[in-house]
């Protein structure tokens, strides 16, 4: 049995498809997924249908995206706001256009039951995006920041590869778990699509809103598994470009 982790979907069910094929996932498997189901590429609803599904056959963990709070925020109270269209939301809502009333409200569900994050039994810690507090998630003061922080993963990004974890300066969040798997910000900004491990930090998140590539990672061996760039497997859409 593995544990898999998946970065950020965005819409793009079929290089999900993909992903899942590719490394050979069977109902033995556990599925971790990292959030950002929606916003980007034509097929929303689509992806969520299907996660509700796979949920019925895998043993699946689905963490809270901060696109996904802003599609329950529309779908359950009509928030609407200019910034999120431009961030992949004008897509989403393009899609909703034909989801009937009812599967609108089992949407609404599956996103209310997202969980903020997953702390394994090996110490391992599975978030969107980060959190603050320097004695971990349970302390965290702004439960949100768990899917809109960057400052764990740009702070692990500067640290330095030379400096111990019992040095005085090092950062008391690197500290606490064994492993974080992160998504949120695609390491394309640093020009990979491969997943990037800086300090204790995973992150899985290879640009797929964009013109990256899905990725799925074994959490024990590392090997991973990718998609197709988005924009090839949807060539008369623009994503999050």
């Amino acid at each position: 049995m593995r544990t898999l982790v998946i970065g950020d979907i965005h819409g793009g069910l079929h290089a999900l498809h993909q992903i899942l094929e590719r490394a050979k996932v069977t109902a033995k498997d556990t599925l971790i997924f990292l959030g950002d189901y929606v916003d980007g590429w034509s097929q929303s609803p689509q992806v969520i249908d299907f996660l509700i599904e796979l949920n019925t056959t895998n043993n699946c963990v689905f963490i809270r995206g901060n696109h996904d709070e802003l599609l329950l925020h529309w779908l359950k109270d009509n928030k609407d706001n200019l910034l999120w269209y431009k961030h992949g939301g004008e897509a989403t809502v393009i899609a909703y256009e034909t989801v009937e009333e009812g599967n609108k409200q089992r949407h609404i569900e599956f996103l209310q039951n997202l969980q903020d994050f997953y702390h394994d039994d090996q110490n391992r810690l599975f978030i969107h995006a980060g959190f603050t507090n320097m004695n971990g998630v349970n302390f965290e003061y702004f439960p949100r920041l768990f899917y809109w922080d960057r400052t764990l993963w740009e702070t692990a990004l500067a640290l330095s590869s030379s400096m111990k974890t019992d040095d005085l300066l090092y950062p008391k969040r690197f500290t606490i778990y064994n492993e974080i798997y992160i998504g949120h910000t695609p390491v394309t900004r640093i020009n990979k699509t491969t997943p990037v491990k800086k300090a204790c930090v995973w992150n899985v998140d290879t640009g797929a809103a964009f013109k990256g590539p899905l990725t799925i990672m074994d959490v024990d061996t590392k090997e991973f598994w990718q998609s197709e760039p988005l924009d090839k497997l949807y060539p008369y859409e623009k994503g999050r470009n």
